[in-house]
């Protein structure tokens, strides 16, 4: 299995997903290694072909502030 593949990870999965801040969409980054809050615009990582959607993990694109 190789590392922040997107194709590991069932549609039906990336479907149903939310951010646990805004309980709104996720998509998948360009460089398919994270997924974006469409709302606050947090990435949450993937790795190993799991989507990491813990709060603490997740980081901002640079246009958005944390606070």
């Amino acid at each position: 299995m190789s590392e922040n593949n997107i194709s590991e990870i069932d549609k039906e999965l990336l479907d149903i997903l939310a951010c646990p801040v805004c309980k709104t969409e996720v998509k998948l980054t360009e460089d398919k290694k994270g997924l974006r809050c469409v709302n606050c615009g947090r990435i949450y990582p993937i790795r190993d072909g799991i989507p990491v959607m813990l709060v603490d993990e997740a980081t901002f694109t640079d246009n958005q502030n944390k606070g």
